[in-house]
């Protein structure tokens, strides 16, 4: 990834191939413009192609993770961001199809299709699209005293980004229907009981924690993970049949790679797997 000045967010790359992505407008609870999710797109198709990044860590500077959209109707300066503006408003019905369709749940789907590992660090508010980017993560570790939530029908207003998808995912039908319905924003340790986060730690502890978890992850075979990651969200949509069919098909791969001769050679030589030797390291 070659530094860029981005709008809402910096990147930082480090050793084993870890990129934080850090929401960084404090002043308005981090949330989210056009251009901030414009600039996440190019983001993440950079680290999509950039075999020296393994794993991605969202968090947010402040006092939230993500605090939803912008609501103010303005956006911010642009003038030395990536990606040059694109005119995107929600002044019609064809306009608000659009900036859905080609910007909020795109940000979201290129979260779930990224087969690298994600994980979100909340460390705050994490509110309607922020919430849903969080769900869209593989791993969800939160600070304690964070509050999320979609609540959108506060406003008159949907979990327009896929929120409604992700949270039957996570909760079933009749969670989400609960969840959404009744406007819920619960902290830590209530989402940690409904299985929405995998972990509670103290808000000190929880960049350390994620970095922890990153570089666990960073450091597994990534080419397998990355077979495996999608094979698992697709198992969630699948047939028993059409769930077999995938992993055979991917085993067929993953089999013959170096890391899975170097697994098993590990294990014959009871010491530790070096996997990832013919993969690029961060600079």
């Amino acid at each position: 990834m070659e530094p860029a000045a981005y709008t809402g967010f910096d990147t930082t790359l480090a050793d084993p191939g870890i990129v934080t992505i850090a929401f960084n407008n404090p002043e308005r609870l981090n949330a989210s413009t056009g251009a901030m999710k414009r600039d996440l797109l190019e983001v993440l198709a950079q680290i999509q192609m950039d075999d020296a990044a393994r794993v991605v860590i969202f968090t947010g500077k402040g006092d939230a993770f993500w605090a939803g959209d912008d609501l103010s109707g303005g956006d911010i300066d642009r003038s030395n961001a990536a990606v040059p503006p694109i005119f995107a408003g929600h002044h019609s019905p064809m306009g608000t199809y659009n900036g859905l369709r080609v910007l909020s749940q795109t940000v979201n789907t290129a979260v779930r299709n990224l087969d690298k590992l994600t994980i979100a660090a909340i460390n705050g508010y994490a509110i309607q699209t922020g919430f849903s980017l969080a769900l869209a993560c593989d791993f969800r570790i939160a600070a304690r005293g964070s509050k999320m939530g979609s609540a959108t029908l506060r406003f008159g207003l949907l979990p327009d980004e896929g929120g409604q998808f992700l949270l039957v995912q996570h909760l079933g039908v009749a969670g989400a229907m609960d969840f959404l319905m009744r406007q819920r924003i619960v902290d830590a340790d209530r989402a940690l009981d409904l299985g929405l986060l995998h972990s509670v730690v103290e808000p000190d502890a929880l960049l350390a924690e994620a970095h922890e978890l990153a570089v666990e992850l960073a450091n597994g075979p990534q080419m397998a993970m990355r077979m495996l990651k999608r094979s698992i969200y697709l198992a969630a949509e699948q047939t028993w049949a059409h769930g077999l069919e995938d992993i055979a098909s991917r085993t067929a791969v993953t089999d013959h790679l170096p890391d899975a001769r170097e697994g098993v050679s590990a294990f014959r030589d009871k010491r530790t797997p070096r996997f990832n030797t013919d993969l690029p390291s961060s600079p």
